[in-house]
């Protein structure tokens, strides 16, 4: 029997190798919430959570309280019907990193329990990705220097972190862009301009010659009409991130026609909204970026998984374990940087 025996949480943490400076907020490690699945045969599943109390509002020590929740709310049911485990456990909305971490843990184990890889449960419509690398806020000499390091490293893609200091930040991707050529760039914003701070930031650019893949969240998370109006004098595409956690929030925003771009990060919705929006977005004819918290290789495996089965993202976000210290590998999946593989 495939049947779920309990599930138990574990808290890991993990530092970064240098401090992760983003619009307003400094980090220096990331604490994450390993889940084991374990069914009634002896098979685990597993999964993780990195709870963020920013985007999220959720605090660790509050969402590794509801272990007891989750056993009372699966044990006892069969992940060869995982449907219906994705159906109960959508109720997990107030812990969305929990509900993700639970939601892949099933998969996880049903996908031990039938020999199949979950990517393939999915869809399997990929066997390779290419990550970005990101770029916390800094000096511009710091800037330069860790845009320089990634190229070297063989990333094709680059996010840079703005939203602290209009000017600075105009300054440093022209400069960052001078030294990385042929490179794509997604600009994360955090939430850190206005309307007309962010037009004026993607004027600038434009004038300057420097093309941006992607604009991500430039206003603040519950500013729709910001976002329209960004979007409607952006020359460059413009992403939801902050504002796009639940299946619902994407809902608006495509029917405000805010965005061009929606991006998915597992820690926000789950499995269950994620694979609702994929859907969703692919029907309002937009595009999809898939991205990360803190998570460290046990958790990207699951969006690693999940991109790869639904093959549904033109940019993916996915390389927080490459920026933590973590003494043992634990993804169900291949590294040749830029490149994730089965």
């Amino acid at each position: 029997m495939a049947k779920i025996k309990s599930v138990k949480f574990k808290l890991n943490e993990f530092q970064y190798f240098r401090p992760f400076h983003i619009t307003n907020s400094v980090s220096y490690g990331s604490q994450n919430i390993e889940v084991a699945i374990e069914l009634e045969n002896g098979v685990v599943g597993y999964g993780e959570a990195s709870p963020s109390f920013r985007v999220n509002g959720e605090k660790v020590a509050a969402v590794i309280g509801l272990e007891g929740t989750v056993n009372e709310m699966i044990v006892g049911m069969d992940v060869r019907n995982y449907r219906q485990i994705l159906d109960v456990t959508d109720k997990l909305f107030a812990a969305p990193s929990i509900k993700a971490a639970v939601q892949y843990g099933v998969l996880d184990a049903f996908s031990e329990e039938i020999g199949v890889p979950v990517y393939q449960i999915l869809g399997g419509a990929k066997t390779k990705i290419e990550t970005d690398q990101t770029m916390s806020i800094g000096t511009l000499e710091e800037r330069i220097n860790e845009a320089r390091s990634i190229v070297e490293k063989g990333h094709n893609v680059i996010k840079i972190k703005v939203g602290e200091n209009l000017q600075e930040d105009i300054q440093a991707l022209i400069a960052i862009s001078q030294i990385t050529r042929g490179c794509k760039y997604i600009v994360d914003a955090n939430m850190g301009y206005t309307p007309k701070q962010a037009v004026k930031f993607v004027t600038e650019i434009y004038r300057a010659g420097v093309d941006i893949s992607v604009f991500e969240q430039p206003v603040g998370m519950h500013d729709i009409d910001g976002l329209k109006y960004v979007r409607w004098n952006s020359p460059f595409p413009i992403a939801a991130d902050e504002s796009a956690k639940s299946k619902y929030d994407v809902m608006k925003l495509i029917k405000e026609e805010a965005v061009d771009y929606i991006n998915i990060k597992l820690m926000k919705s789950g499995i269950s909204d994620a694979l609702a929006i994929v859907e969703m977005v692919k029907a309002a004819n937009l595009k999809l970026m898939i991205g990360c918290m803190g998570e460290s290789s046990l958790g990207i495996n699951q969006s690693v998984h999940f991109a790869l089965g639904t093959g549904a993202f033109d940019f993916h976000d996915l390389d927080s374990p490459l920026m933590l210290k973590e003494g043992t590998f634990r993804g169900k999946y291949k590294v040749d940087v830029p490149y994730y593989y089965v």
